[in-house]
């Protein structure tokens, strides 16, 4: 039954123009702001009187092994364009029945529902081999003849997957409890944008960081903030230090997101 929903969802992604085009943006969005970080946050500032210092201190950080740190963080920041894709993907079953079709073609709800969870997989792949493919040319213009081993931090490349699959599941779940596209795209993006970044900076600032047990943040700081993007090196130690217990949360928050959508899914009208 699984490679009938893996077929079945494959099919629909394969024909969703939507998809082909954030991917076609996502693919050129991450080389393209990661490249223009490079320049004005990295190679142009190294001869400035006050970053100079400070950048020459630390390794390039687009070069191996600290490339895949710098392009995950960076990264990062555009998740909301393939959640576009996962929201629009829900919410268009909702829209013209199509969840309906499958349960009478003999799906069971958490068939379905499992489905679309393969669906949020799928575009978290994608959006992860281009994540790794900018992360891998982009370090290998700046290596230069030094011999490094481009391998020792990898383990980005799955914190990067399972930061954007929790991500990817937030949408999903306003998505699949709003149903409506519009709706559920906007509260997305006045959640993703202007909302949980303003709660956590008055969460940092007058309760004692309270805001990093945002749902957005409690993935986004499983990736710290790269060295050469803060000058307080205390602080940013301390975010190093915080980043594997965020890598829990975003397990166990993930977790829960679906177990909810299940739930939900086995008590709902169709």
């Amino acid at each position: 039954m699984m490679s009938s929903l893996l077929k079945t969802e494959w099919l629909k992604l394969k024909k969703y123009w939507a998809f082909w085009l954030m991917t076609g943006i996502v693919a050129l969005t991450y080389p393209g702001i990661n490249y223009m970080m490079y320049n004005e946050a990295y190679k142009n500032n190294l001869n400035d009187k006050t970053m100079g210092p400070i950048l020459r201190m630390i390794p390039n950080p687009f070069t191996f092994p600290d490339v895949w740190h710098t392009v995950s963080f960076v990264s990062s920041f555009f998740l909301f364009l393939p959640a576009v894709v996962v929201i629009m993907f829900i919410t268009n079953e909702y829209s013209y029945k199509t969840h309906r079709q499958n349960i009478i073609d003999g799906w069971s709800r958490n068939q379905f529902l499992l489905a679309k969870m393969i669906d949020v997989f799928i575009v978290s792949l994608v959006v992860t081999i281009l994540y790794v493919v900018v992360a891998f040319v982009l370090g290998n213009v700046n290596m230069g003849q030094k011999e490094v081993n481009v391998w020792s931090n990898t383990k980005y490349i799955w914190l990067f997957f399972l930061l954007t699959f929790s991500q990817l599941s937030i949408a999903f779940l306003i998505a699949f409890l709003v149903r409506k596209a519009f709706i559920a795209l906007g509260l997305f993006v006045f959640y993703f944008f202007p909302l949980e970044p303003l709660l956590v900076a008055l969460g940092r600032e007058r309760a004692n960081d309270a805001g990093r047990y945002l749902p957005l943040e409690i993935s986004d700081r499983m990736i710290p903030i790269p060295r050469m993007f803060i000058s307080n090196e205390t602080q940013w130690k301390s975010l190093v230090s915080q980043a594997n217990l965020h890598i829990v949360y975003s397990i166990i928050l993930t977790t829960v997101i679906w177990v909810i959508c299940f739930w939900i899914n086995k008590k709902r009208n169709l």
